[in-house]
Formats: structure tokens, C-alpha cells, sequence
């Protein structure tokens, strides 16, 4: 039975990577000091539906199913907190019984501030998520090189580490010839906002680990995801154990937005042309990821980095599709090209590797027709709740 730590299980992805992991019977602890809930708080953008708190979703789920996710609340920038996880000294917010689960086999590092908009707001968040993201990286790095060297990082990246450069994006590494000579290295990363320039740094953190420390680390270059039923989650028709799902500017990600707003009639924002293009993922995809990735663990002194998307989309396609599906449904949906807020490339090449999941396993889950009329259903039972105000705000940079 594998162990399993996840920093950041209250979020859109760790909370259902926790119950996930549960269901494939491993050991799971989340950790979390409710960032996210928090800075939702404060900047009046609420999610398009409220959840219990990591306790109470906890509690539900061992009444549900009979396994246990034993949960920590606090500050990963706290690095006695973070040393607490490894050393046996930890104590728990929740559990079924506290004695110490053992030393972690892999720790899921989902624990950082997760938006580019917020990141460039003004100098206090962009204080905020340096700050937050790097320190609460280098603690993890820490503690697993002074505790438990053994223990597999699985560290959630992001493919806006790469940026749009006018050549083909390898999976994480590049060969160079230069001059008669031969080496590898990170494929150079240029990222168009502060958040993902953090998570540069992780991955620059983390590398350090492995040379200078013979650490685990397995990077995963994800695309923005989408999504929120998941299918393996035998008790995924209790609304309670849903994930936050966020449908603003800054921490909703683009089909879950562009859904909310065909519902409600808010023309779909295309920023600028709408050329840029990305690889998206499906929620369900990304659990898959990360379980192959537990699965089959970087060497100590390896860094394994893979590409984690399913599809690539221009942002004016997925408006056009959400704009067809809205229309079958009977919504009067229209898009809105604006002016691009952003400073970013329109229309750039984009030709990236992703073999290396495929190779693992992972079973794709593609942005059918019928995948998007079920996420319209999902959104439906909560249109109430949608808020126009804070569907966009316009923030520059």
C-alpha cells in the first residue's frame, strides 16, 4: 500500500487526486491552509458552489466508503510544519486513528498560489506568490533530503514554463550541439506571467535537489485542465465531495469559464484573436497522470519531466465549440472578441512532444460533444449561484 502525501488537497485538483488515491488503496494525507477559499474571500470572486471544509468532506468520505484521508491544516511556508510530515512528529487535524502513517513513498506538490491574473495584479501578490510558492518548494525539498531521501516528488508544473518559442517543445529536455560538443539541458523556459515564473523556479529548485542530493522528482508540464465529474469516484453523485470550481478571470481555467458564461448569456471572452494556442487536459487525465507517475518512479538523482496534456486548441476553437454545444441546448450564446489584456504572442507556432504519459498508460479522454453537454448539465444545477460581476475583471499586464 502506497503512502501518499498531497500538499495542497483542499484545491481543484488535490481534493479529487485525494479521493482518488484513496480508491486505488493508498495511505492518503492532505495538507492544506485553505489558500485558495482564502484569496477567494478576499477578492469577491466566489466559486459556482460552496463545500465543506476539508473536515467535513474527510468525515463524509469514511462514512461513504470506509477509508481514511488524514488531514493536516497549515502553512507549508512553515518549515517545521513541513519537516513534521516527514519525521513522525506530525499531528493530525483529522484522522481515524493519529499514529504517524509512516514516511511518505511519493508526496503530490499541488501546494502553491495557482494563478497567473492574481500573480500580476499588483507588487503585493506578486510578493505574495514568489514568496509563498518558492519557500513552501524549498521547505519540501528540504525536508525530504533530511528525512526521507526515498520519497518520490511529484511536482505539478505547468506547460506556461515553456512559453510559445518558434521550435518544437521537447518533453523537458533539449539537446544541444555547440561548437563539436554534445549536452543536455532544460528546455529553455520563457513564461509570460509571475506565477508561471515561479514555476520555473521550482522546477530549477528541484533539479538542484536531484544533482546535489540524489532526489526523486517526476515534473508534470500540465496544461490548463478542465472538467469536474470524476468517473472512478464511486460516490461522485454526492455534491458535498465536489471540487472548488471556480468560473472568474483568475483562478477559473478557460472551458470552465466559457461554460459558465454561455449558461448565463455573458458573451464568451476571447482575448484579443484568439490564436494562442494551448494543450488542455481533462480532470479526470490529470488523476490518471498522477497515479502513473506514482506508479513508476524517477531514480534517486533523476529528474523525469513529462508534457501533460491530452489536446491542443486555439482559444477562439473552444469558444466556437462551447458556442455549438450552447446552441444544441437551446442558450443564445455569443462570442465576444476583446482586446487582449495580456502581453502575449496571438498567433505563434506550437508543436509539443507528450508521449511519455501515452507511453505510461494514460487512456486519453478527448473534448467530445458529449463531454462538453455533461459539464453544461453539471453547471446547470447550480446557474443560481452565478454571479455576473466577477466573470471578468480585466486585469493588465
Amino acid at each position: 500500500m502506497d503512502n501518499i502525501l498531497i500538499l495542497g488537497g483542499d484545491g481543484y485538483l488535490g481534493w479529487p487526486t485525494a479521493m482518488y488515491l484513496s480508491m486505488k488503496n493508498c495511505k492518503v494525507t492532505v495538507v492544506d491552509n485553505y489558500l485558495r477559499r482564502n484569496l477567494c474571500n478576499q477578492l469577491y470572486i466566489y466559486p459556482l458552489y460552496n463545500i465543506p471544509d476539508l473536515i467535513q468532506r474527510t468525515t463524509l468520505w469514511h462514512k461513504l466508503t470506509g477509508l481514511e484521508i488524514k488531514v493536516v491544516i497549515g502553512n507549508l511556508q512553515n518549515s517545521e510544519l513541513m519537516r513534521s510530515l516527514f519525521n513522525g512528529t506530525v499531528k493530525y487535524d483529522w484522522a481515524v486513528t493519529n499514529q504517524f502513517s509512516g514516511i511518505p513513498s511519493a508526496v503530490v506538490h499541488y501546494a502553491e498560489m495557482p494563478s497567473a491574473p492574481y500573480s500580476m495584479i499588483d507588487y503585493k501578490t506578486a510578493d505574495f506568490t514568489i514568496s509563498n510558492n518558492l519557500i513552501t518548494t524549498n521547505n519540501l525539498m528540504w525536508a525530504v533530503k533530511d528525512f526521507s531521501p526515498d520519497t518520490h516528488i511529484v511536482k505539478l508544473g505547468t506547460m506556461g514554463e515553456y512559453g510559445t518559442p518558434n521550435i518544437d517543445i521537447e518533453e523537458g529536455w533539449l539537446e544541444i550541439e555547440h561548437k563539436g560538443r554534445k549536452d543536455k539541458f532544460l528546455y529553455p523556459r520563457q513564461a509570460s506571467s509571475l506565477y508561471h515564473t515561479t514555476k520555473i523556479m521550482d522546477t530549477d529548485l528541484l533539479w538542484f535537489g536531484v544533482r546535489m542530493w540524489n532526489l526523486k522528482v517526476t515534473d508534470l508540464m500540465q496544461g490548463p485542465v478542465y472538467g469536474l465529474e470524476i468517473e472512478d469516484i464511486k460516490v461522485k453523485t454526492d455534491e458535498n465531495l465536489y471540487t472548488i470550481f471556480n468560473y472568474d478571470e483568475i483562478f477559473g481555467t478557460v472551458i470552465n469559464r466559457f461554460i459558465v458564461q454561455a449558461i448565463v448569456g455573458y458573451p464568451l471572452t476571447v482575448y484579443g484573436a484568439g490564436g494562442q494556442t494551448r494543450g488542455y487536459i481533462n480532470i479526470n487525465d490529470t488523476l490518471q497522470c498522477i497515479y502513473l507517475s506514482i506508479k513508476n518512479p524517477s531514480a534517486n538523482g533523476e529528474l523525469k519531466i513529462y508534457n501533460q496534456f491530452t489536446e491542443t486548441f486555439t482559444v477562439k476553437e473552444l469558444a466556437e465549440r462551447v458556442k455549438s454545444m450552447a446552441g444544441k441546448l437551446g442558450y443564445d450564446c455569443k462570442i465576444s472578441l476583446i482586446k487582449n489584456p495580456r502581453k502575449e504572442q496571438e498567433n505563434h507556432y506550437y508543436n509539443v512532444n507528450h508521449k511519455g504519459l501515452l507511453d505510461l498508460g494514460l487512456k486519453p479522454h478527448y473534448l467530445t460533444e458529449e463531454a462538453l453537454e455533461r459539464m453544461f448539465k453539471v453547471v446547470e444545477k447550480f446557474k443560481e449561484n452565478i454571479k455576473l460581476d466577477i466573470i471578468f475583471k480585466g486585469i493588465k499586464w
